[in-house]
């Protein structure tokens, strides 16, 4: 049997007084005596009383709640970001509802849709790799939620984003290599719909152009960032008449693959290959030996977000225009690359 739920009514009838002033004394309205807002609190938390945010929301307009969307909980990235998101946000007076649609793009329509139904004030959102088509966020657009992407953005969105320089941090990842001697650099690359992953292959192709090195089409593979493909993909790489020296990984989980296929294979790095990520991973500290990687402000990635989203909140005659914040990044030089 469905329990009753107390609502102002039942504080109001037992303490013998109106339901305005309950509702009064339970906002800390001034015109409610301390004595009186004292025995409303201590009689609503006997009775376990909850506001009713749904009605509230529908009176203010308003639900103190900001959806964030991301694609993958596997890496630390994601987690690391929605961190410094909430810190901002909590500051601010806002709860958070954590949507994570796996990588697939049907759940992520289907995410947006209870995030938008449930009211919330805001989206801060990094899309999946599937997603092509970004009507389901286009409607948040419509009905007035701000949105702001980070890390993976729909480029063709007029709203705030938050990303990295992908394209330089790729390009110093590149240079250290050949300083080190290698000249058969290898790249597994990302899916080219997703922007990050663009700018990172584009890096990497200038970085040898500018050094005088040929881009070798077969030394380039784009997949699909699961780890099984990543591992197919290094023997490939490895399995070629004229193996390369060198290989440049779109992230971190991908470089630690890799250095687990190439050890198997009794290939000393860095002397025989090496190995540079992208993103910092805790692992990649810890793993023998340390890999070579391009740090990003992932704590940072989150505050901003949340600042560019609230920016956006707050301002009630829409004179602020979407801003697009990008970070620098850090090459963090270990054993992978150098003794």
């Amino acid at each position: 049997m469905q329990q009753h739920l107390p609502t102002i009514i039942d504080i109001a009838r037992q303490l013998g007084i109106s339901k305005s002033t309950v509702s009064r004394a339970l906002t800390a309205h001034p015109n409610v005596s301390a004595k009186t807002r004292q025995r409303v609190l201590e009689l609503a938390e006997q009775l376990d009383y909850q506001r009713n945010q749904l009605a509230i929301s529908l009176l203010t307009n308003q639900t103190r709640t900001i959806g964030i969307m991301v694609p993958e909980f596997i890496s630390f990235f994601f987690p690391k970001v929605i961190i410094g998101a909430q810190e901002v946000l909590a500051e601010a007076g806002y709860n958070v509802v954590i949507c994570h649609s796996n990588e697939s793009y049907e759940t992520e329509v289907e995410n947006a849709k209870a995030l938008l139904a449930s009211r919330v004030d805001g989206l801060i959102v990094s899309h999946t790799k599937e997603t092509r088509n970004f009507d389901h966020f286009r409607i948040f657009q419509r009905k007035g939620v701000p949105v702001v992407f980070f890390n993976r953005v729909c480029e063709d969105m007029n709203v705030s984003k938050v990303t990295v320089n992908d394209y330089d941090g790729a390009f110093r990842a590149i240079e250290h290599l050949i300083q080190t001697g290698r000249r058969r650099i290898a790249h597994l690359a990302g899916p080219d719909s997703l922007p990050n992953s663009r700018n990172r292959l584009n890096g990497y192709r200038d970085a040898l152009r500018h050094y005088g090195i040929a881009e070798e089409p077969e030394l380039v593979i784009s997949y699909d960032l699961t780890l099984e493909k990543a591992n197919i993909y290094v023997n490939h790489l490895l399995n070629l008449p004229q193996p390369p020296d060198a290989l440049f990984t779109i992230n971190d989980p991908t470089a630690i693959e890799a250095l687990k296929v190439i050890k198997s294979r009794g290939l000393r790095i860095p002397d025989d290959i090496a190995i540079v990520g992208f993103s910092n991973d805790p692992i990649s500290a810890l793993v023998e030996p340390g890999i070579t990687t391009v740090s990003q402000p992932v704590s940072e990635i989150g505050q901003q977000a949340a600042a560019l989203l609230m920016e956006q909140i707050t301002d009630k005659d829409n004179t602020v225009p979407p801003r697009t914040i990008v970070l620098e990044t850090q090459l963090i030089i270990r054993g992978s690359t150098v003794h």
